[in-house]
């Protein structure tokens, strides 16, 4: 499935119908009076967060879209038929923007909510309505109010629990097809993942975390290049980095200098990110030459408050370490929240 993540569109709620001009006609009925019923009102714009969905894919080929209008009112102070809503399903992590005003109108994350984002306009009122003492036969009514509309641009910003960064062919692909079910297309070329990709990962007797894989980090990633900005706004959303090194010398540049290379872009991007927990990832120890390097670094790393792990995703070692460790954090990490929030103190 073809992945994507921002999509532009024209969108108008219903129209409301208008009010009925009508007056009784009945035997045996003198002055009969007015009876003319009021219009309908127009759909509704709503947009329905559905985990099943997870692209905008299928926004993409539309160009507008329209909730329905409401029916005319009719004699016998007969209500018109109100326009059906328009549900639009979008994925979890979707935000929606006024593309004129770039206004943030929703910030759709919880699944099975929905959101209403366009109102329908109300539908105009027939002339009973406007009977008095005065004014017995009024010829009055209303035309319906037409329903509200945008431009909308809808960016999804994937929600995850780990986002794993680190220069392309750092095996970030290779550790979550390890760990998750998750199946990225993997070659010893830069740039092979061209798309975000999602895994979830279990861990402990019922624990499970999400975890993803975030393309095209390289130096000048925060102002374009590679792959750039974007996907650089998927990490936005993770509670915990794991921050992958490659030992084995197919990457240009000393590892140290690589690491701060890809800490730098993320702060450039987002200085909040570098305040997010971060694990360092020594990846393809099953080399000799990468184990003694490890133990080289690892100092170094340590050093600065940062717990490293190795790991090869092709032999499973140290794979099972991590996986708890980053399950034991993410649970640290989401307790220390709960307790900072307003509501633990009700």
């Amino acid at each position: 499935m073809k992945f994507v993540d921002e999509v532009k569109f024209h969108i108008k709620a219903g129209d409301g119908g208008k009010g009925c001009l009508s007056f009784r006609r009945e035997k045996f009925v003198p002055r009969g009076g007015p009876d003319g019923g009021d219009g309908g009102h127009g759909g509704d714009v709503l947009f329905e967060v559905d985990s099943g969905v997870n692209t905008l894919l299928d926004l993409r080929y539309r160009a507008h879209y329209k909730a329905g209008n409401g029916a005319p009112g009719m004699g016998k102070t007969r209500h018109g038929k109100n326009g059906d809503h328009l549900v639009i399903k979008v994925p979890p992590g979707t935000l929606v923007y006024d593309d004129e005003t770039d206004e943030l109108l929703g910030d759709l994350t919880e699944t099975g909510t929905q959101t209403c984002l366009l109102r329908g306009g109300q539908g105009g009122r027939g002339n009973a309505r406007f009977t008095t003492s005065t004014n017995r036969a009024p010829r009055h009514t209303q035309p319906g109010i037409p329903g509200e509309e945008r431009i909308l641009r809808l960016q999804l910003k994937l929600l995850a629990d780990v986002g794993l960064v680190g220069l392309p062919n750092a095996g970030k692909s290779t550790l979550i097809s390890s760990v998750s079910a998750a199946r990225p297309k993997i070659a010893d070329y830069p740039f092979t993942t061209l798309v975000p990709n999602l895994g979830v990962v279990r861990y402990g007797d019922f624990g499970s975390f999400v975890m993803a894989d975030i393309p095209g980090l390289i130096a000048g990633a925060s102002s374009g290049q590679g792959l750039g900005t974007r996907f650089l706004r998927h990490i936005e959303r993770t509670d915990l980095f794991l921050h992958l090194v490659d030992l084995s010398g197919m990457q240009e540049g000393e590892p140290c200098d690589n690491f701060a290379t890809i800490n730098a872009e993320l702060e450039t991007y987002n200085p909040a990110l570098l305040e997010r927990p971060m694990l360092v990832v020594f990846t393809k120890s099953d080399i000799t030459e990468v184990r003694e390097e490890i133990e080289t670094l690892r100092p170094f790393f340590e050093s600065k408050g940062y717990k490293t792990f190795a790991i090869s995703a092709v032999t499973g070692d140290g794979l099972p370490e991590l996986v708890q460790a980053t399950g034991r954090e993410l649970a640290r990490i989401r307790s220390t929240e709960a307790l900072d929030s307003p509501h633990w103190e009700e």
